[in-house]
């Protein structure tokens, strides 16, 4: 089986916001990523590319089940964890991406996939 994956990185800072939707056409995966050492880029997820509010979070690290709280709260497929500085975890997100982009192309939804 033949699958081709094109990545975007798209900014979550506010300069980009009007930017940022013209990525979105024709988008199977959305990968949703945030550090665990900023609760303020967990509540970027809501506020930029979910129309839900999440309550104001303290200053402290993201707790594996918030993560999956969020995750549920948006209807995400899945919810992984994976350190960009360690590399632990990231081929598991790729292919997570890969299996959901594949299951939206059989079921030919009209939205794309949250991840």
């Amino acid at each position: 089986m033949y699958v081709e994956l094109a990545l975007w990185d798209t900014a979550g800072q506010e300069d980009y916001d009007r930017l940022r939707p013209l990525s979105y056409p024709d988008t199977d995966v959305i990968l949703m990523c945030f550090s665990v050492d900023s609760p303020d880029s967990l509540e970027n997820i809501p506020e930029k590319w979910t129309p839900e509010e999440l309550a104001k979070m303290k200053q402290e690290p993201v707790k594996p089940q918030e993560g999956r709280a969020m995750a549920e709260k948006i209807n995400a497929f899945a919810y992984l964890e994976c350190s960009a500085k360690s590399k632990e975890g990231v081929r598991e997100v790729f292919e997570t991406a890969t299996r959901a982009a594949l299951q939206v192309k059989k079921k030919k939804k009209s939205k794309c996939v949250l991840l």
